[in-house]
């Protein structure tokens, strides 16, 4: 944005000390001018003459926050969800934005994938010649609250199913967030490991039996006891889904994933 004020005087001098004051600008602050007219003086003191005229101007960067936000608005209406609100909340580290309204189905998409085409649009537009990195969040309502629930359940019950099958189970292509959803969930079911393959759209993670683990020789006696009573398929399956902090994810690729990087 830029802010700016034109001023006349008896000579450049003049005219910009005119324009700074407009403007109110210290002797410390940083400013930019041109000369529009210079000043001529009356011939024999009577006829023609001018003031000179200067142009001054400040650069006031624009926030992230403001600049996001019409990026988001402009595209939002370019597709034809004017009645889609945008709601703005900041913290120290973040921006998020939460979208509201009638046609929210369209802002998700198929598995988030509008959403989060969004979100990494506006993660790039808020970070364009900024310092640092912001973290820019697009969502719908709690709708990426109720995806994490849904991607950490997955994840668990597609591993017990690797440790049930000794077979691996291939996810569809996920970004990388989503991807270490999976994998977080994963690594807390002991007997099971996932890994990262494909690139750029195609990357996905693949869920199968960890060749490192022992294999449960209990599971027939877990069974009988089971039917005993109180010992024996449940205390087997705490015992497979017990934390291991030392299982890290294979082949993980960092920010290869459909849209590069992107955060919650």
């Amino acid at each position: 944005m830029i802010r700016e004020a034109i001023c006349e005087g008896i000579d450049v001098e003049e005219a910009l000390e005119k324009a700074k004051a407009a403007l109110d600008i210290g002797d410390t602050d940083e400013y930019d001018f041109e000369v529009l007219q210079r000043e001529e003086k009356k011939r024999f003191g009577l006829f023609g003459g001018r003031p000179a005229k200067v142009r001054a101007f400040v650069v006031i960067p624009e926030k992230p926050e403001d600049k996001t936000e019409t990026f988001l608005r402009n595209v939002l209406d370019k597709m034809g969800l004017e009645s889609i609100a945008i709601e703005t909340s900041l913290t120290e580290e973040s921006i998020d934005f939460n979208l509201s309204g009638e046609e929210e189905g369209f802002v998700i998409g198929r598995r988030g994938e509008t959403l989060d085409a969004l979100q990494y649009l506006a993660s790039l537009v808020a970070n364009h010649n900024h310092e640092g990195y912001i973290k820019v969040s697009v969502n719908v309502g709690n709708y990426r609250d109720k995806r994490e629930k849904t991607l950490e359940i997955l994840g668990r019950k597609l591993a017990f199913k690797a440790i049930k099958t000794g077979k691996k189970t291939s996810l569809e292509p996920m970004n990388p967030y989503e991807r270490r959803i999976i994998h977080t969930a994963v690594q807390k079911v002991n007997g099971a490991i996932s890994w990262s393959e494909g690139e750029n759209a195609a990357r996905h993670v693949v869920i199968g039996p960890d060749p490192k683990a022992k294999p449960n020789n209990n599971r027939r006696g877990g069974f009988n006891n089971r039917r005993g009573g109180k010992k024996g398929y449940g205390n087997r399956r705490n015992q497979n889904t017990a934390p291991n902090p030392d299982r890290v994810p294979l082949n993980e690729g960092g920010a290869t994933g459909l849209y590069g990087r992107i955060d919650k």
